[in-house]
C-alpha cells in the first residue's frame, strides 16, 4: 500500500473558495432546476451524476455532475468519454460544451472536497497507477480548473484519434497533466489563483 501523501494546506485558498462558490452556488440555482428538468424530461434517470474520486491526502469522495448520458447498463463500460460518444444525450451535449455540467461541483467546493483551482480528481482505477512522484498531486485538494484541464479541454476529442486511447490517457495523458499542475500548485498564491479562474471563464465563454 502507498503511504499517504503529506496534506497541503492553504487556508487562504478554503476562503476563497467560500467566498466565490457560496454565492455562486446560491445565484445559479435558478439554472440547476432549469437544467435538473432538461435533463429528466429527455431521458429517464437521476439528473445528477455521482462518481467516487480519490481527493486531497488520498481520501475518497463522490464528485457531483449534471447527467450528461444515459443511465449506463453496463457496469463494465469505458470510465473515458471518447470523441462523439453515442451515450451522450442532447442536452447533455449542449452542457459539456459549455461546461455547464461541472455546475454541481460548486457544492464539493462548499464541502471542501473540492477547491476552485486544483488538479481534476481522477478515479481510483487510474490513481493505483501513479508513481511515487505523481501521487505528489494528493498532497493537494482537488479542482474545479487548473492549467491541465485548460490545457486538455478538447481530451474527448484527442483521445478519439488514438487506436488505444486508454492506453494513451494512462501514459500519456495522466503523466503530462499531473506535471503541468504540480508546477502550478508547488507555487500557488490567491492572486495566481484568481488569474486562472478568469482565464478559465473566458475560454468557456469564447468557446
Amino acid at each position: 500500500m502507498p503511504a499517504q501523501p503529506t496534506i497541503n494546506s492553504r487556508p487562504a485558498q478554503r476562503l476563497l473558495d467560500l467566498a466565490l462558490a457560496l454565492p455562486a452556488l446560491i445565484l445559479t440555482l435558478p439554472i440547476f432546476l432549469i437544467i435538473s428538468l432538461a435533463i429528466r424530461f429527455e431521458t429517464v434517470g437521476p439528473a445528477i451524476f455521482r462518481q467516487q474520486r480519490v481527493g486531497q491526502g488520498a481520501r475518497l469522495f463522490d464528485i457531483l455532475k449534471f447527467r450528461t448520458m444515459t443511465v449506463a447498463q453496463d457496469p463494465s463500460g469505458s470510465l473515458l468519454t471518447i470523441g462523439a460518444d453515442r451515450r451522450i444525450t442532447r442536452v447533455g451535449g449542449w452542457l459539456r460544451r459549455y461546461k455547464l455540467d461541472e455546475l454541481p461541483q460548486l457544492i464539493n467546493i462548499v464541502r471542501g472536497e473540492m477547491s476552485l483551482v486544483g488538479a481534476r480528481p481522477e478515479v481510483p482505477r487510474y490513481v493505483r497507477l501513479y508513481s511515487e512522484e505523481q501521487r505528489r498531486i494528493l498532497a493537494y485538494r482537488p479542482g474545479l480548473t487548473s492549467p491541465a484541464s485548460i490545457e486538455f479541454r478538447d481530451e474527448s476529442e484527442l483521445l478519439a484519434e488514438q487506436a488505444d486511447p486508454e492506453g494513451y490517457y494512462c501514459t500519456v495523458q495522466i503523466p503530462a497533466k499531473i506535471a503541468l499542475d504540480l508546477a502550478y500548485l508547488d507555487r500557488a498564491s490567491t492572486l495566481s489563483d484568481l488569474e486562472l479562474v478568469a482565464r478559465t471563464v473566458r475560454r468557456v465563454v469564447i468557446r
